[in-house]
């Protein structure tokens, strides 16, 4: 590649690679720990953490590293351990769950909506266990005693950096982003960066074909489907936490509905949304699987085709860098159904047909970084052998262990499937149900 010395260095690869792996084990533990909590069975359990890992969108950003997956994990706890608190009314389970929330604070503001729908479920599961009157009202005192004094400690950090910073104890960076940004352009609306029609983004997150939240993670359909027809078998906790973050999300989008870059830009999907999307569809996996007899057959097979279709899109999300379509958009235009599009560039990419299928846009040749790592899959080897500034037995040697450690992965998932479908994770397995 010339003179192209953008890489990071092998520190910046290093910790990238770590601290992607710690934040995936530890939100697949928490995951499996907070549907044991929900009186799951092990082998659903087990399912619910591989339709997390492997047919949401989360599999994307375990490689594209936002703070997605970062809020997702915090979220997660906080869920986990105040519901564990609910249950047991342990002390020590509410204030983990409370610094998580309030940590959560500190990486977007914004997830102080993940705070209030924590609350939401636990008062909605209260209610709908039947608790009433003073001894509800004890129990959210019980609460407020406890994680108000952890959340307010996160709160004022927010507020020391953000005037550290900015220089405002009340200022958040975009309404700060918006003034500068006016200042550099005068004939930006006064309303920026929230100056976009409402049914643009509100739509968009819903209908279009490049940003679709139901397109980029389609266990949503599934979990609306079996929620129809086995909500009155719900128990409380599955209602109280599907009440709440399908509210989670849908505030989400109402939020960004408006904001200049309500998409997420060079993301895939809509990735302001995606975490509480994600959340909504997981569970849709084991609760297909306890509720098999309720929804019947076909939705039985429905269910099995939506986790296959789920699979291919997560697969497909990670073999290019997300912004290769971003780029064929300026030639092909708008609305691009961007899953097909990324299905078609890797079997184009694959067969070598990228020139002959007009793929290799003038528009991706405009930035050599970019046009470097958006013209070969996505993965560490390849990028290698792609820039041409390693050692060809770097290359060779991170080749062979990439495939090893492929390999292993593949191997230890039919073996987890091997047991799971034999039953015997379960056997002999106590559980709450």
């Amino acid at each position: 590649m010339g003179d192209y010395d953008d890489d990071p260095a092998v520190r910046s690869i290093v910790v990238s690679y770590t601290t992607n792996i710690l934040v995936c084990l530890l939100t697949a533990l928490v995951c499996f720990r907070l549907l044991r909590l929900f009186g799951f069975t092990t082998n659903q359990q087990i399912a619910g953490v591989f339709a997390l890992l492997f047919c949401t969108t989360f599999l994307h950003y375990t490689q594209n590293m936002m703070e997605n997956n970062y809020i997702l994990l915090l979220t997660l706890t906080g869920l986990k351990f105040q519901y564990e608190w609910l249950r047991t009314r342990s002390r020590r389970s509410l204030l983990i769950g409370s610094a998580a929330l309030g940590a959560n604070l500190l990486t977007r503001i914004t997830t102080g909506l993940d705070l209030l729908a924590v609350i939401f479920f636990l008062v909605l599961t209260l209610w709908f266990t039947g608790m009433r009157g003073q001894a509800l009202r004890a129990r959210c005192v019980e609460y407020m005693k406890v994680a108000l004094p952890v959340l307010a400690i996160f709160g004022l950090l927010d507020r020391v950096y953000q005037y550290y910073r900015f220089g405002s104890f009340s200022n958040t960076y975009i309404q700060l982003f918006g003034r500068e940004q006016k200042l550099l352009d005068p004939d930006l609306p006064a309303a920026f960066p929230f100056e976009r029609p409402f049914h643009v983004g509100f739509l968009g997150a819903l209908i279009t074909p490049e940003k679709s939240i139901f397109l980029f993670d389609p266990l949503l359909v599934l979990a609306v489907i079996v929620s129809i027809l086995a909500w009155k078998r719900f128990r409380p906790q599955i209602k109280a936490y599907l009440i709440t973050f399908v509210a989670l999300l849908l505030a989400y989008i109402l939020f960004y509905a408006t904001y200049t870059d309500w998409s997420g830009d060079f993301a895939w999907g809509d990735r302001y949304v995606s975490t509480a999307a994600q959340i909504v569809a997981f569970i849709s996996v084991p609760l297909l699987l306890r509720h098999r007899a309720d929804v019947g057959k076909f939705v039985w097979r429905l269910g099995i085709a939506l986790v296959a279709i789920s699979v291919v899109v997560q697969l497909s999300s990670v073999m290019f860098w997300c912004p290769i379509e971003i780029y064929q958009m300026e030639t092909f235009g708008h609305p691009t159904f961007v899953i097909a599009l990324r299905l078609k560039n890797i079997l184009a990419f694959s067969l070598g047909k990228m020139n002959q299928w007009g793929l290799d846009t003038d528009a991706m040749k405009e930035d050599p970084w970019d046009y470097a790592h958006i013209t070969t899959f996505n993965f560490l080897p390849f990028l290698l052998a792609r820039v041409g500034k390693a050692a060809g037995w770097v290359v060779r040697s991170v080749t062979a262990i990439w495939f090893a450690a492929l390999a292993a992965d593949i191997a230890l998932l039919a073996y987890i499937r091997k047991r799971a479908v034999g039953g015997k994770f379960d056997a002999g397995t106590p559980s709450l149900e």
